[in-house]
């Protein structure tokens, strides 16, 4: 049995890196990477990513000239109508100048009655239309590139976040893998010992009182076996969840070093002005103070070009007279529109003192949850260095404990009680290298800042 300790204790330095070797954090590594590219949330905010470079192609294109081909073809009858008395007014003077000329060579005319709706005409035409001044065009583009900015800060914040939760979730998944196979190498003891007792009270020198205290020993450490292996199923569909496999995958376990020079250096880091929820409020003020300045320049006039080139003409007449070209502008000036404008730039100013104030508050948050974490970290390794402590101890005392036993002036009760001790204490030592490993990951998080 003290073999087995001694090999179980080599296995547990091995694991928390005091002798590792190798690559380390392989199999994590290849997780964040696959959520990264699976995790499906991270998917969506990658489309409204593509929204928002699509919007802003939309406001380039405002800028560009536009064409459009319109026709029409009106049949008509009634309606208004125009008189022209052409027969009251000539005929008379045509009349003398035939008699004149003893010649018929004017004719009479008949008065014309002329409808102003037109019947069987035609107009098909091209218009070209172009923006000479509208600041309107200018600000919605800066608006567009500042919003496809944010929306690239929102999939870096979800990135950070998703790599904490893959870490904090995969270091779970170790610990319950961990502590299923310390309690796997107690069960070990307990049947040995049970067996020992067994074999004793066979032989006339046990008690029945020792095995059944053995057999309730073995059957608390299967119990323990169990819930052990529910944590560790629950950890493994967790992880497979984030990064968007079947929960069923197997989730592979992987010894986890503890890297402490990268401990020291993030104790030591302080600057967190480039990460991305900072930049992303701000970059949120800028396109407020965007729209503010475009709403200040209500009073600048609309002004647009058009050109129309085309064809019309009755009875689909097609010829050299029936073709034309128009050109025109058109400028809009707003007079009066009952104050709208200037209630707009008030309330586009108290969005931006709003955001002012979310700045300074996040800046605080920010500032308390990086003092947190380390404060975390410091207090995680404070129960690391005291779990090991008691772990050498707890040891020791089973190694003693159990030589005694052995020889029969150690009771059973006294190893039973070591045995938990230095089970409990194992467990307390994964708890604590893991709960260390999670608080390094939550201080990586809080110091993540973009590239």
């Amino acid at each position: 049995m003290i073999s087995s300790h001694k090999k179980y204790i080599l296995w547990l330095l091995i694991l928390f890196g005091i002798i590792i070797e190798g690559q380390a954090q392989k199999i994590l590594s290849e997780y964040v990477s696959e959520g990264l590219q699976n995790n499906l949330i991270l998917k969506d905010r990658n489309i409204s990513l593509d929204q928002s470079l699509l919007a802003l192609n939309d406001a380039k294109s405002f800028f560009l000239p536009t064409v459009d081909f319109g026709a029409n073809y009106t049949l008509a009858n009634g309606g208004r109508a125009i008189i022209l008395p052409l027969g009251d007014l000539l005929n008379g003077v045509y009349s003398t100048l035939n008699t004149l000329t003893d010649r018929q060579v004017f004719p009479q005319l008949e008065n014309v009655e002329e409808q102003f709706l037109p019947n069987n005409f035609y107009d098909a035409r091209f218009r070209v239309t172009y923006p000479i001044i509208n600041p309107d065009l200018h600000f919605n583009k800066l608006i567009r590139q500042q919003s496809v900015k944010l929306e690239e800060y929102e999939i870096e914040i979800y990135k950070a976040e998703l790599v904490k939760n893959i870490k904090q979730a995969y270091y779970q998944f170790c610990l319950a893998y961990t502590a299923k196979q310390i309690l796997e190498e107690s069960k070990i003891l307990v049947e040995q010992n049970l067996k020992d007792n067994r074999s004793l009270l066979a032989n006339g020198k046990g008690l029945p009182a020792q095995v059944l205290r053995a057999e309730s020993e073995v059957e608390n450490i299967s119990a323990q076996l169990i819930e052990a292996e529910n944590k560790m199923a629950n950890a493994a569909y967790y992880v497979n969840f984030l990064i968007n496999r079947p929960l069923q995958s197997q989730v592979s376990f992987e010894i986890q070093e503890i890297q402490e020079q990268e401990i020291s250096r993030l104790l030591q880091e302080e600057d967190y002005s480039q990460r991305a929820e900072l930049i992303k409020i701000e970059t949120a003020k800028n396109i407020r103070e965007t729209v503010l300045r475009m709403n200040r320049n209500f009073a600048v006039p609309r002004l647009n070009t058009f050109i129309d080139l085309g064809m019309q003409g009755f009875d689909f007449d097609y010829s050299q007279q029936s073709r034309y070209a128009l050109f025109g502008l058109n400028i809009s000036v707003p007079v009066f529109q009952g104050g709208r404008n200037r209630t707009e730039i008030n309330r586009t100013k108290n969005e931006i003192d709003a955001i002012s104030y979310k700045t300074e508050l996040l800046e605080n948050q920010i500032d308390m949850s990086i003092r947190t974490a380390k404060n975390n970290i410091k207090a995680a390794s404070a129960a690391k260095q005291s779990a090991e402590s008691n772990f050498k101890s707890a040891s020791s005392y089973l190694r003693l404990i159990d030589k005694g036993f052995g020889e029969g002036t150690n009771s059973l009760i006294e190893f039973i009680d070591a045995r938990n001790q230095f089970t409990l204490s194992e467990l307390k030592v994964t708890i604590a290298n893991y709960g260390l490993l999670s608080a390094v990951a939550q201080l990586e998080r809080e110091l993540e800042t973009l590239k």
